[in-house]
C-alpha cells in the first residue's frame, strides 16, 4: 500500500473511499459539508443508522454519480476526548469498511497539533494492520479487493511525509509475527524457524547463528534439551543480530519463546480446548522475529540488538521427560521438573544464561508463558515483570506509544519459597494462587544481577478469537511494534 499525504479537503478530494472521522455532535459541520458536496440528505439518512459519533460508530454509503464510489463515517467521541488510540481504532474501522473497494482510501482524522507525525503514523499503520488477511492455506484462495493507496488528508505538515518511511517495515514485521504464529505446526516447526532466520539474515545483513542439538549439549543446555525429548523435531537455537553501521553504544537483547507446539507432556493438555491453539505457543519467537525484520529495515544507529530463540516442540514418547525428573541449566542451576507443561520457562532459563554471556545493557523477554496472566488481564492486556523501574518505564512508554496494552505486575521475592524442592535448587512451578509471579521469578534466577531485564507475558494477546482494533481474528502481531520502539528509543539516547 501506497501512503501519502493530500493537500485536498474533503470537499474537493476524489478517489474511490472517502472516509471522515466525525466527533458527537459534529462541531466542524463535516456532515453537513457532505450533504452539500454530495447532494444527499445525509443528516436523515444518519437517523435511521445507528451513528451518533460515538467510538465504534461507522457507517457506510455507496455514492453514485460521483467521483468517490462511497463515503464512510467513524465515529470520535467527544471531540475533546479523542487522543491517538481513539484515531488508531476509527482508521482501522475505516479501513475495513473501504473492504471490497479497490484504488485510493482518503482518510480525515481530527490530527493532533503537537504530534502530528506520530498520529499520522499510527493511523497509517491502523489501516494496514486492519486489512491484513492470511489466504495462505487455503486450496482457492479468494482475498478481498482492499485499498492499494492511503491518502492522508488535513493539515498536516508537507515534511511529515519522511516520518511515514517506518510504517511499512514495522507493519512487515507485526505481519511476519502474525504469518508465523497463525500456521500450523506441521508448517512452522524448529527447522522451519531456524530457515526465517536464514532468510531475514540473507535479506538484511544479519548475522546468524544456529546451534543445533549438539551444540546445546556441549553448552550445557539441559533445561532447553528436556523439553524436546519426547518429538521428533530437533531443537534449534537461534540467535540472530543486528548491527548498525555506526558504533553500538548499547547492546540490547531479545528473547522469544519458541515452543512450536506444546502438547503438555506427561501433564498432557486437556481438551481440545486447551490443546487445539497450541500452535501459538511460539508467539513470543514470533514478536521477536518481527521486530527483528523491522529493525533489520530501519537500521537504526547507536544500538546493537540480538534475537535469541530456543526452539522445540513439547511432546510425549518413551524418552519424554517425566515429572519428577531433575536438570541442569547452563548455569549450573538444578530444576525438579513437576510440571511438564510448565515448559516454557524452562527453554527460556538456558536461553537467558546465553543472553547475559552476551554483555547486554537490557535483556526483554517475550512468551505466552501463564494462563494465570490471561486470568489476571484477560486478552488486550500483557502483563510485565521487572525489577528494574527504568527499563519499566521505558517499555510502559514504548506500549503506550504502540497502542499495545501493557501492565506492570509484582515480582514479589517472597514467592520465590513457592519454588523450593526437596531435592534440587528449585521447582519449575510453584503454587497456584500467584502462578504468573513464581514463574517470572523463576526466570529471574537465570540472569545475572546488575542486568536490566523486563519478561512480558503474552499468552493473552497473542492471538484473537475475533478480532479487535487493528487486529483481525487471528493471530495479533502482539509485541512486534512495541519492542520497535523500545529499541529506536534507545537508539536515540
Amino acid at each position: 500500500m501506497k501512503i501519502s499525504l493530500s493537500p485536498a479537503t474533503p470537499e474537493a478530494w476524489s478517489g474511490s473511499v472517502l472516509a471522515l472521522g466525525i466527533p458527537e455532535n459534529d462541531p466542524q459541520g463535516l456532515v453537513a459539508a457532505m450533504e452539500q458536496r454530495f447532494s444527499l440528505q445525509l443528516s436523515d439518512w444518519l437517523k435511521q443508522k445507528p451513528f451518533s459519533g460515538k467510538p465504534g460508530d461507522c457507517v457506510s454509503l455507496p455514492l453514485l454519480r460521483s467521483d468517490c464510489t462511497a463515503l464512510v463515517l467513524v465515529g470520535l467521541g467527544e471531540a475533546s476526548s479523542v487522543d491517538r488510540d481513539r484515531l488508531r481504532l476509527a482508521a482501522a474501522a475505516a479501513a475495513r469498511a473501504a473492504q471490497g473497494q479497490g484504488g485510493t482510501l482518503g482518510l480525515l482524522l481530527p490530527w493532533s497539533s503537537d504530534t502530528p507525525e506520530e498520529d499520522a503514523a499510527a493511523a497509517a499503520e491502523a489501516v494496514r494492520l486492519a486489512l491484513y488477511s492470511d489466504e495462505r492455506f487455503r486450496s482457492k484462495p479468494e482475498p478481498s479487493p482492499k485499498p492499494d493507496q492511503l491518502e492522508l488528508l488535513g493539515s498536516l505538515p508537507g515534511g511529515l511525509s519522511h516520518g511515514l518511511e517506518a510504517v511499512h517495515p514495522v507493519c512487515a514485521g507485526v505481519e511476519l509475527a502474525r504469518e508465523l504464529v497463525a500456521a500450523p505446526p506441521n508448517s512452522v516447526t524448529p527447522a522451519e524457524l531456524a530457515r526465517t532466520a536464514s532468510h531475514l539474515a540473507h535479506e538484511h545483513g544479519l548475522e546468524l547463528t544456529i546451534l543445533e542439538r549438539s551444540d546445546c549439549e556441549e553448552r550445557g543446555m539441559g533445561s532447553f534439551l528436556s523439553v524436546c525429548q519426547g518429538s521428533d523435531m530437533d531443537p534449534k537455537f537461534i540467535h540472530l543480530t543486528y548491527r548498525p553501521n555506526d558504533a553500538a553504544s548499547k547492546r540490547l537483547v531479545l528473547v522469544g519463546k519458541g515452543l512450536t507446539f506444546d502438547s503438555g507432556g506427561y501433564n498432557l493438555k486437556v481438551g481440545a480446548a486447551q490443546i487445539d491453539m497450541m500452535k501459538f505457543d511460539m508467539g513470543g519467537s514470533a514478536a521477536v522475529f518481527g521486530a527483528m525484520r523491522a529493525i533489520a529495515e530501519l537500521r537504526p544507529a547507536g544500538v546493537e540488538v540480538h534475537m535469541l530463540v530456543a526452539s522445540c516442540e513439547n511432546m510425549i514418547n518413551g524418552s519424554a521427560v517425566h515429572p519428577g525428573d531433575i536438570v541442569t541449566a547452563s548455569n549450573g542451576t538444578t530444576i525438579e521438573i513437576n510440571n511438564t507443561d510448565a515448559e516454557g520457562r524452562l527453554t527460556l532459563a538456558d536461553a537467558l544464561v546465553y543472553a547475559c554471556k552476551l554483555k547486554p545493557d537490557a535483556i526483554v523477554d517475550l512468551a505466552t508463558l501463564t494462563g494465570a496472566c490471561v486470568i489476571a488481564l484477560g486478552d488486550e492486556i500483557a502483563g510485565l515483570w521487572s525489577g528494574d523501574d527504568s527499563l519499566s518505564s521505558q517499555l510502559e512508554m514504548a506500549a503506550q506509544a504502540a497502542g499495545e496494552g501493557l501492565w506492570r505486575m509484582p515480582l514479589h521475592s517472597p514467592y520465590r519459597k513457592g519454588l523450593k524442592s526437596l531435592l534440587a535448587d528449585m521447582k519449575n512451578t510453584g503454587p497456584r494462587p500467584g502462578g504468573s509471579i513464581t514463574a517470572a521469578l523463576f526466570l529471574k534466577e537465570f540472569v545475572d544481577a546488575g542486568i536490566p531485564w523486563a519478561h512480558i507475558d503474552i499468552a493473552g494477546t497473542v492471538w484473537s478469537d475475533k478480532g479487535r482494533g487493528l487486529d483481525p481474528s487471528g493471530a495479533t502481531g502482539y509485541g512486534v511494534r512495541t519492542l520497535v520502539n523500545w529499541i529506536t528509543n534507545q537508539a536515540n539516547t
